[in-house]
């Protein structure tokens, strides 16, 4: 027994390290830095991000933001999502975690090499009028879109799933509205409402599609190990029930049902959400070693 869990708990940090064998350099890394970075302990970004609430999140910002077909077709034209799922993720938490733990100086680097590897992605689409048009990953309203999705996916995520936010979910917007200055978008929301208004800003530009439907599907069935499937399928549940109904719909996803009656799946979610918190441990390597930095920081002055 004590074999299989092993295996189990290997086999969950691999999915969220790329199967690296050790603590990935750059996490380790975030020890360094000359200042206490763009967040700290107290923030309401470290309890939202710091929660388990991210792995339901990233599931929900993926199916919003593919709804976007300028954003789609960036994925579809550039990505290597199907055959490299796990290097994929990797790069998305390795970024998202270096702003959030990070010094300043490190968030703007990771953020700086993010924007330089948005710039071979660029050609064209049909938008929802049919229109053909250009994009490029680093377009400010194609950016804004992808920032707009992140940001709703983990608030809304954690207002469902997790535990309360210092500060409320005005603050978790407009602290990471930090994270959409370092990625060159122009006025990000600071509030929730504003968050609201700018998302459905958007609405006139989404459609579903062929590519759409590609991605739903592999955000269905992603190739996971046969030991995470059935609480992946939960948390997609958890993912589907939690976005808009109008984004749901042109998804061609429905809520969980049994007969005409919903399933919850607050309960559920929680429940894999703590296997996975057991799994992995109650801290991750991000957070240690911007703790190490903090300490040593506040132990010089």
């Amino acid at each position: 027994m004590l074999r299989i869990l092993e295996t189990w708990r290997r086999q969950l940090i691999g999915t969220f390290s790329n199967n690296a064998a050790e603590i990935p350099q750059w996490e380790l890394d975030l020890a360094k830095g000359e200042d206490t970075g763009f967040y700290g302990p107290e923030s309401a970004v470290w309890a939202v991000h710091g929660s388990m609430t991210p792995i339901i999140a990233g599931i929900r910002a993926l199916l919003l933001q593919a709804l976007h077909p300028g954003a789609m077709a960036g994925v579809h034209d550039f990505s290597d999502y199907k055959e490299d799922p796990l290097g994929r993720l990797a790069g998305t938490i390795r970024w998202i975690f270096t702003v959030t733990y990070g010094d300043t100086a490190a968030a703007k680097s990771g953020s700086d090499w993010v924007l330089r590897l948005h710039e071979r992605v660029h050609g064209t689409y049909e938008d929802a009028a049919g229109v053909e048009r250009l994009y490029s990953a680093n377009d400010p309203e194609i950016a804004r879109w992808v920032h707009l999705a992140f940001t709703d996916a983990f608030l809304s995520s954690h207002q469902r799933f997790g535990g309360p936010i210092p500060g409320g979910p005005d603050a978790y917007v407009s602290e990471w509205a930090v994270a959409g200055e370092l990625m060159r978008i122009g006025n990000p929301p600071r509030s929730e409402a504003e968050l609201r208004a700018q998302l459905a800003a958007y609405d006139g530009e989404l459609r579903h599609s062929d590519y759409v439907r590609e991605a739903v599907g592999f955000l269905r069935r992603p190739p996971l190990p046969r030991s995470q499937l059935a609480g992946y399928r939960v948390l997609f549940a958890g993912a589907v029930a939690s976005l808009e109904p109008r984004h749901r719909e042109m998804l061609g996803l429905k809520e969980p049902r049994l007969g005409p009656f919903p399933v919850p799946v607050g309960l559920p979610v929680k429940l894999v959400l703590g296997v996975i918190r057991l799994g992995l441990g109650p801290q991750g390597p991000s957070e240690r070693s911007a703790r190490e930095r903090i300490r040593r920081l506040s132990a010089a002055q």
